[in-house]
């Protein structure tokens, strides 16, 4: 585990978007793959606690998935970070993006009954901004 990692891991921004992705990865699995062998996530983000006590319980595909967000996560290049949606630098491999876009697709509606009603509240918020920035800067 890098150094870098370990820092980035420290900041409470990056430890929230961090166990929200793991919220949602696990909702999604739990829906879409309830025949697969599902087991508590193994990772770096893991191991250093960012989870917490409750660590996501996943397959193995969606845990490939939150490994990868977690590294993408940790060294994004942006400060304040936006949403990957409204980046105009795409970290994410083509493949990884789609996957994490159907996870999200999926598992945000779904987060509202399990404890994510607020933060699904600040997301319309923010992307609302987003999008009324972008037609403010696009007519000027």
């Amino acid at each position: 585990m890098s150094e870098r990692f370990r820092e980035r891991m420290s900041d409470p921004a990056v430890v929230k978007d961090t166990r929200l992705l793991g919220d949602f990865c696990a909702i999604y699995c739990r829906g879409m793959h309830a025949d697969a062998v599902r087991t508590p996530l193994a990772s770096e983000g893991a191991e250093l606690g960012v989870y917490g006590r409750k660590l996501p319980v996943v397959c193995e595909e969606c845990a490939a998935l939150l490994r990868y967000a977690e590294q993408r996560r940790a060294l994004c290049p942006k400060d304040p970070k936006p949403f990957c949606s409204h980046c105009d630098t795409h970290c994410y491999r083509p493949d990884m993006r789609e996957y994490m876009r159907q996870v999200m697709r999926y598992a945000g509606p779904r987060s509202m009954v399990h404890g994510h009603a607020i933060d699904g509240i600040r997301h319309l918020i923010d992307g609302r901004k987003h999008h009324k920035e972008m037609r403010r800067t696009e007519g000027a």
